[in-house]
Formats: C-alpha cells, structure tokens, sequence
C-alpha cells in the first residue's frame, strides 16, 4: 500500500512545470509558467507600445536553386526577373519596416532568412516559419522581430469540398492545399501574445473552388474554438490571400458568426482593393482579427500602401500589400 501510495505521489511530483523550481526561469512571464516555453536566452523585450504586421501575395517568388523535388519550370527555373523581384522587396520591407512578415506564393522560410540576413541587416528579423508543401513551391512564410512560439501546421489535414458533389454525384475532399494554412504563436511581449494565422487559400471561381475554401474556412473556424475553449481572451489574426471578393459567402463565414469570441472584423474601408497591383478592382487579402484582439487595434491604421509606381509593383506581384497596427495594452 505504502509503494503504491508513493508512487503515486512521485507520479504527480514529476508532473509539474520544472521551470518552477528554477531560480531563473521560475521569474519568466506567463509563456513559461503556462507552456513550459521561455523567451530565448539574452532576448529584450523591444521598448515598444505598438507593433505593425504586413501580409502579402509576392506572387511565384522563388530562389534561383532548383529543388529536385518539385517539378515546376518555374521552379526549377527562375526568369531574369527575379533579381528585380528581390530588390524591390527589399526596398519595400525597408520602407514597410513591419515587426512581423506573412508572404504567400514564398518558397521558403530558409529562402526569406537569406534575404534578411544578407540585405536587411540590423532591422532585428529574427524569427522565421512555414510549413512548406512537399510537391509545390508556393507556400505561406513568416518573419518576425518578436519571439515565435508553437507552430501548427495543417498539411496533414483533409478538409471536405463543402456542399458540393462531383459529377458522379459523391462528395470531395482535399489535403494538397492545406500546407498554405498554419497558426504561430507571437509573443510582442512579456504580457501580450496573440495567435497568427496565415493563409492562402483555394484561388479560382465557381462552385468547386468554393466550396473548397468554405472546407478550408470550416477547419479554421473550429481550430478557433479549441483555442478560444483554452483561453477566453486569445487574440486571434488572421491574414494572407483568401481569394474571396468583399461580401463573399466565404468572407462572411467569418464576419457573421454569431459568437462574439469567434467572430472577425475587417478594419480595411470598403472601398480598398488589392488586385490587380497596377489596376486594382477587387480585395482578396486581408486582416482579419477576432474581437478579442480588435479592441488593440489601432484606429484607421489598416491601409494597402502604395510604394512604387503601378507598373513597379505589378514587377514585384499582381496583389498590393496590406498593413495594420496594434496597441500592445
């Protein structure tokens, strides 16, 4: 009786969060009492009440090495303007100067730490993520000055074609796409984290194409919950290229959910577009951030900046940028 009793006892001992018991760490911030995770070594918290996020669609942007397992042309080989391609981003992230990065149609995260550290030294771009496709190129990555804590990746998981059937009548599903769909953790500071997720979704019209980014939007909604069911008051964002219009069946799955937890605003006016970058006529990127998070948002920070000319930045991508701040309260 006395071993089992003991046993038991030791069983719960080892359970604990170790970093209690450590001089140091047991002095760490809410990440490491709640996740066992700590801000890195040496690591300051920037001096900062507010902090900007970029998203973009850098449409095909890929290095100049071929990946012998995607078989692409455009891959494998890159056209002469690609050069042109990273200068101008460069100059665009200089000029953005955003504390946290989402580009889509990137090819790596390995790719956007090269560029930083060799062409935007000293801007404190850290930390960097994605979820890269096994057999494409075009993936969502992120770069960030804050700490980056879990990532979730969603390549594994099938997502149906929703209220849809094929010609034969039998219902889809799909998991090809769902690299281009993660959540991070970002944590701007000791006291404020929120959850990023960036996407790109199913591009196309019609009914098929649809109904596959409403499976998409489905998973995500429900990943939302799990979240929202641990902690009440997670911050959630949301951005990239959704390839859905304004007022779109697929937008509003998150701007009319009935659940004021669950549901999204779009800070963005009405009236701003984001494509075509030369031309633009329609919005398919976005921030969509939950109502927890929007009462740190910024007030008419949300813009599509325009830096070059119209034919300059149709040479970096055919989507415009999109910026929003926040207020770390």
């Amino acid at each position: 009786m006395y071993s089992i009793v003991f046993l038991i006892l030791t069983g719960c001992v080892g359970s604990k969060n170790l970093i209690e018991k450590d001089s140091f760490f047991s002095k760490e911030n809410y990440i490491a009492k709640h996740h066992g995770e700590v801000k890195p070594s040496g690591y300051q918290y920037p001096k900062k009440d507010s902090f900007k996020v970029l998203s973009w669609n850098v449409e095909h942007f890929v290095d100049s090495f071929d990946d012998p397992y995607i078989d692409s042309k455009r891959e494998n080989k890159p056209d002469s303007l690609m050069a042109n391609k990273v200068a101008y981003l460069v100059a665009s992230l200089k000029e953005i100067d955003a504390d946290v990065v989402v580009l889509q149609e990137f090819e790596s995260a390995k790719f956007l730490r090269s560029i930083a550290n060799n062409r935007l030294q000293n801007m404190g771009y850290t930390y960097f993520a994605d979820v890269p496709s096994h057999g494409w190129y075009m993936n969502v990555v992120v770069m960030s000055k804050f700490p980056l804590g879990i990532i979730y990746g969603y390549g594994n998981v099938t997502t149906p074609v929703l209220e849809y059937t094929n010609d034969e009548g039998a219902p889809e599903t799909q998991n090809t796409l769902n690299t281009r769909m993660w959540s991070v953790e970002v944590y701007p500071n000791p006291d404020y984290n929120f959850l990023l997720t960036g996407v790109h979704l199913k591009a196309g019209r019609g009914e098929r194409n649809i109904a596959m980014r409403k499976g998409q939007i489905n998973f995500l909604k429900q990943q939302f919950k799990r979240f929202l069911k641990e902690d009440k008051n997670k911050n959630i964002l949301v951005v990239g290229d959704f390839n859905s219009v304004q007022g779109s069946e697929e937008i509003n799955l998150f701007l009319n959910e009935k659940s004021k937890r669950e549901r999204f605003i779009d800070p963005l006016p009405e009236t701003v577009m984001t494509h075509t970058s030369d031309d633009p006529k329609r919005r398919l990127d976005y921030m969509l951030m939950n109502t927890n998070m929007y009462k740190e948002y910024k007030e008419n920070s949300a813009e599509v900046p325009q830096l070059f000319t119209p034919q300059k930045m149709r040479e970096i991508s055919d989507h415009l940028p999109v910026t929003t701040t926040f207020i770390i309260k």
